[in-house]
């Protein structure tokens, strides 16, 4: 199946916290001859098509074809974390009347975009006999509502206090109600069960195609589950060349949006664990993996900025980047972005090999610029990277858009970057 907007919708719906989206993930490999590994057992030496899952980050290789222990890697990173707001450990609150869910920010959620959505919950209980249980609750249970212009000290405006603004109401009366036990339930488990969680919330509006022509793509989490979506389809079409120079690889962190530093985040061992392990299967030794290493190139795969049309004095001259117009090279002088000089070239004549256009964007000089797992992913492996993206609009919005035929463009500048002619 190649990559299309329908499909990244129908990822996007299926996948509302890091866990359920390596689930998606997981069982699109599958059903694409991939075999999940586990970190504890031995790995084949066999050629063949695996992946792993550590909590809400994943990695899948494609060890099929350039069988040599010393092949390099051609690697494609992203993540799985989006910013949302999260149920805090004792989450029961009752105010004026009210009973709240206590939740707070995670990430750089832009907080004023939850307000008034249909809230659903989502993510993993962890259980006393040491299992974990993915949960996903599609009702509208929660809603965080915005104060009303009339009660306001500013009618321009309303500032939030993520510790007192940000709890979401899900009933009313005096009577209290046990929240985590609602979830646990709606899992089909007992509450006493349940020793933890990671639970988190998601808006209910279904991903969708709009504009006159459904020329755009309207989503929540686009940042940066389009790059998993277009990762993962790479991978699977790299996988019907006959190209075997290099050995595929695709990396989705879970915790990029607070700064990687987990042991499943970009900052982990996990990813250099695992291109370790992928050498030592295949007969290798530390010197290959260190000659693999060398001769690899990493392209971290985040959303870009397109230039906003109400906030054009926000952007960079001269750098204009439009929807539908093709992936994104991003550069930054001060290393926010990994790209140089010879990663920019090398992701360049991947979008030539696929035939679709680049663009190139920078970061407004005296603006902060964000950052992604480009940087700290090639001081942890010593691999070259190069910083791409598809454009979109209201980053970090609970609601983003991007260019419909963007979804496609970016799949196949991916594929052509794992597998080059």
């Amino acid at each position: 199946m190649a990559a299309t907007a329908t499909g990244l919708c129908e990822f996007i719906d299926a996948s509302p916290s890091p866990f359920h989206t390596c689930l998606t993930v997981a069982e699109r490999l599958r059903a694409a001859g991939y075999t999940e590994l586990a970190e504890t057992d031995r790995w084949p030496g066999a050629p063949g098509r695996y992946f792993i899952v550590r909590a809400g980050s994943l990695v899948a290789w494609d060890a099929a074809g350039a069988t040599h222990p010393a092949s390099p890697f051609r690697i494609v990173g992203a993540h799985t974390d989006s910013p949302n707001l999260r149920v805090k450990q004792h989450p029961a609150r009752g105010v004026a009347g009210w009973q709240l869910v206590a939740l707070a920010p995670y990430g750089g959620a832009w907080l004023n975009s939850w307000l008034d959505r249909d809230l659903g919950v989502s993510g993993r209980l962890s259980l006393r006999d040491g299992t974990h249980h993915l949960v996903r609750i599609d009702e509208p249970i929660l809603r965080v509502p915005q104060l009303a212009i009339h009660l306001a000290d500013d009618r321009k405006s309303v500032t939030l206090d993520p510790q007192r603004h940000l709890n979401a109401v899900w009933g009313a009366g005096a009577t209290s109600r046990d929240f985590l036990g609602y979830v646990a339930e709606c899992a089909g488990l007992q509450p006493r069960e349940v020793s933890g969680f990671d639970l988190m919330t998601h808006d209910l509006t279904p991903s969708g195609l709009t504009g006159p022509g459904r020329e755009f793509l309207s989503a929540p989490r686009l940042d940066n589950q389009a790059s998993c979506y277009a990762g993962l389809e790479a991978l699977v079409a790299a996988a019907t060349t006959t190209r075997s120079r290099y050995l595929p690889v695709v990396v989705l962190f879970d915790h990029e949006e607070v700064g990687s530093a987990s042991d499943h985040g970009a900052q982990s061992d996990l990813l250099l664990t695992a291109l370790e392990r992928i050498t030592l299967a295949a007969g290798g030794d530390r010197e290959d993996l260190l000659r693999r290493l060398a001769g690899s190139t990493l392209a971290s795969a985040d959303m870009a900025h397109a230039t906003h049309p109400n906030y054009p004095d926000r952007h960079e001259p001269g750098h204009q980047i439009a929807v539908n117009a093709g992936p994104v090279l991003k550069v930054q002088p001060n290393l926010r972005y990994a790209t140089d000089g010879r990663t920019a070239a090398t992701f360049a004549l991947a979008c030539e090999q696929a035939g679709v256009a680049l663009q190139r964007y920078e970061h407004r000089a005296d603006l902060p610029c964000g950052s992604t797992i480009g940087p700290m992913s090639a001081a942890r492996t010593g691999i070259p990277t190069v910083d791409v993206g598809a454009p979109q609009l209201a980053m970090h919005s609970a609601r983003e858009l991007m260019g419909a035929r963007d979804v496609a463009a970016y799949a196949a500048a991916l594929t052509a970057f794992l597998a080059p002619d």
